[in-house]
């Protein structure tokens, strides 16, 4: 089922995260294509943005905005009053609205929070565009089970994955040799570690190429949102850990590529907008045109490629350690990402101590008893996430 100007049938659609870059863009990419009249949009939900939300709800005609956030509630009903949109508030309903499902759901919620909607959006049967990382990251047995159950569509909606998910379309997958995703290698990819060990909040929200939320341009700046991408691919495209590599791309135009075994690779590339990967989601399997600027090769001149300098990006090879040691240790490393960036903004740890302070976490004797163990139900990912944060919390560094 996908979306497009020639289909008449009108079509629901759920948008998690509606108020973030992501969730804006896909609204975007709706107006562009003069879709609203074939789309009835069932729920819109966001975390705290309570007057975004009540926009987006009454202009796309919602019948459902939820705020997350319960002390919210009031202010989203005097947002939405005399409009038709019914208020909702809490975690509770945000998961009853992807259980209710939609034709087609976008998750562009940011971390662990993300994990229970995709799963409940994937009990739907329908397709579930996914912009949240950690739901494959943190639950990527469980999440694939209850898809490969219930028979829904998973659309990858980072760049990179939507990208290689291009990439392999009418491919055999026992042809494929490995994939590469690119990174942009951040603001600090030309800077020395000493300077970067000293790196100032607003130097890592600084990003080259993208404009983001202030947590994920730290995470390309500590080059963990690679980290989180390499087990993320792991799990959308069944591939073992010595199939994945990385390389930095500075220019942010070839977005991922796949070698195969015949010698031949196959790349995507587009200039960096995210309207692209989500575009490609909304009309899937056709294309149709996106408000993207076209890619100008003879005006870029050349494309770099470097690969990555484990000095400065020690992440990396905590994503490799991470996939080796078990299904839970996805869930492990995001949360202790979590707590050391949420240190990090504090001002509680220097830049290079993020790094330092999940690897600690990973190291930790309670963790490293979870070794092996199955991340098959949502209570046991849970736990392995409440764990260690509460490690992570804990933890200091010399």
């Amino acid at each position: 089922m996908s979306f497009n100007s020639k289909v008449s049938e009108v079509m629901t659609v759920n948008i998690f995260g509606v108020t973030g870059s992501i969730g804006r863009s896909t609204l975007d990419v709706i107006n562009y294509q003069s879709l609203r009249d074939q789309i009835k949009v069932n729920a819109l939900s966001a975390n705290n943005n309570v007057e975004l939300l009540a926009q987006h709800s009454i202009k796309y005609k919602a019948d459902y905005a939820v705020i997350v956030n319960p002390d919210k509630y009031k202010e989203l009903k005097n947002a939405l009053f005399g409009s038709n949109v019914s208020p909702l508030a809490g975690s509770d309903c945000l998961i009853e609205m992807a259980d209710k499902g939609a034709d087609w759901t976008m998750n562009a919620i940011v971390g662990f929070a993300g994990l229970e909607p995709s799963v409940a959006s994937a009990r739907t049967g329908k397709i579930l565009a996914l912009a949240n990382k950690e739901s494959l990251v943190c639950g990527g047995d469980l999440l694939n089970a209850t898809i490969n159950k219930y028979g829904s569509t998973l659309l990858p909606v980072d760049s990179e994955h939507s990208a290689v998910f291009q990439c392999l379309k009418n491919e055999s997958r026992d042809s494929v040799e490995k994939i590469i995703l690119t990174a942009s290698g951040g603001p600090f990819r030309e800077w020395s570690i000493p300077r970067i060990r000293n790196a100032t909040v607003e130097q890592a929200i600084a990003h080259p190429n993208w404009d983001m939320g202030a947590k994920i341009s730290i995470d390309s700046a500590t080059m963990f949102n690679k980290a989180l991408e390499i087990i993320e691919a792991k799990y959308l495209f069944n591939l073992s850990i010595d199939d994945i590599e990385v390389l930095v791309h500075p220019e942010s135009i070839l977005h991922s590529m796949v070698n195969f075994c015949d010698g031949s690779v196959i790349a995507q590339l587009s200039v960096p907008d995210m309207q692209g990967a989500i575009g490609y989601a909304l009309n899937y399997p056709k294309r149709c045109a996106l408000p993207i600027k076209r890619l100008a090769l003879d005006q870029i001149g050349s494309l770099t490629f470097e690969a990555v300098d484990q000095e400065k990006f020690p992440a990396l090879k905590l994503a490799y350690l991470s996939l080796q040691r078990g299904a839970l240790f996805g869930a492990v490393l995001n949360a202790a990402k979590e707590i050391a960036l949420d240190k990090f903004i504090d001002g509680e740890i220097k830049f290079l101590d993020i790094t330092s302070l999940v690897e600690a976490v990973l190291d930790s004797k309670e963790i490293l008893s979870l070794e092996g163990k199955d991340a098959d139900t949502f209570e046991d990912i849970v736990q392995a996430d409440l764990l260690s944060r509460d490690i992570a919390r804990t933890i200091r560094l010399n």
